[in-house]
């Protein structure tokens, strides 16, 4: 259910449309250079999340030292202010213009063979670079793609966010309807699109992610196998020195089958996350390290 909307919400949205009225007014080099600057106050000076960036870093790469750590933190936050003026900046671009944004992707033959042989697939994702453009070049690639959404919780912001994904051809399947529309989605032969590397407080399966067990929701890889349909991991980042260009890269995601259901569900998930920790590595500065992913602990950890 939609939540009611607040007098501080009209305002909140307010200032985010006139933050975006005069962002839209600057050249595009330089409006996703004050995002990146924004995004730099908030993680060196307000220091929003702080605390949790510099526990998420230290946990995953304890060999190195503080400074590289802290030049990490400041650069995923200058990344995260940049991304999120892109994902506004570039909503209701032409198919074409996504295109020029996100050349030469890698890895989609086998998505495009399960579209094709009406099969649909899982394509999932992480909060690695820019995850709402991830989506947006799949479905600039006329791949038929409904991703799943958490509801913001201000409504007027939700709803600004819903349009752009659909400008962006992008069909939305709520949090709470994810089961059955999924299910829905793959028998019409179309692609589901899922964030995978969000901390699930019940129920999870725990697999390694950057060296720690994080609790992993098993629904994906679940469903991939009920269905028989491909898993694929997908991932947006910006390339250096081109700001608004991108590297996209998919990559099919397998496990041998055992027989075992359970165990099959654990091996695939286990075997998606360990893909996009190796991302990660490959691009620390742009990944999300302000999110609580291990926010639950295994039951039989000490404490």
């Amino acid at each position: 259910m939609a939540r009611p909307v607040t007098f501080r919400h009209v305002m909140e949205y307010a200032a985010f449309r006139v933050c975006l009225a005069v962002l839209r007014l600057l050249p595009e080099r330089w409006a996703l250079a004050l995002g990146g600057a924004l995004g730099w106050f908030a993680g060196a000076v307000v220091r929003v999340r702080r605390d949790v960036t510099d526990s998420n870093l230290a946990r995953c790469f304890p060999d190195q030292d503080q400074r590289w750590r802290d030049q990490i933190a400041l650069a995923s936050y200058r990344n995260l202010g940049r991304e999120a003026v892109a994902i506004f900046l570039f909503a209701g671009e032409s198919p074409e213009r996504v295109i020029e944004r996100t050349p030469n992707p890698s890895g989609g033959e086998p998505l495009l063979e399960a579209v094709n042989g009406g099969r649909g697939a899982i394509l999932l994702t992480g909060h690695l670079g820019n995850w709402e453009l991830a989506g947006a070049a799949v479905a600039a690639r006329g791949v038929p793609l409904a991703a799943v959404a958490v509801r913001q919780a201000n409504r007027l912001f939700d709803n600004e966010l819903m349009r752009n994904r659909g400008r962006l051809g992008i069909s939305i399947i709520r949090r709470g309807d994810a089961p059955l529309d999924v299910i829905r989605t793959l028998r019409a032969g179309r692609v589901a699109g899922l964030v995978a590397d969000q901390n699930v407080r019940r129920g999870g399966l725990f697999v390694d992610f950057l060296g720690t067990p994080a609790s992993t929701a098993r629904g994906p890889a679940l469903l991939a196998l009920r269905a028989n349909v491909p898993l694929l991991l997908g991932s947006c980042v910006a390339l250096d020195g081109e700001p608004g260009r991108y590297q996209c890269e998919l990559e099919e995601i397998t496990c041998e089958r055992t027989g075992d259901l359970h165990e099959d569900v654990r091996q695939l998930t286990a075997a998606h996350v360990s893909a996009l920790a190796e991302r990660v590595r490959r691009n620390p500065a742009q990944y999300f390290w302000q999110h609580r992913r291990w926010r639950t602990s295994p039951p039989d950890a000490a404490g």
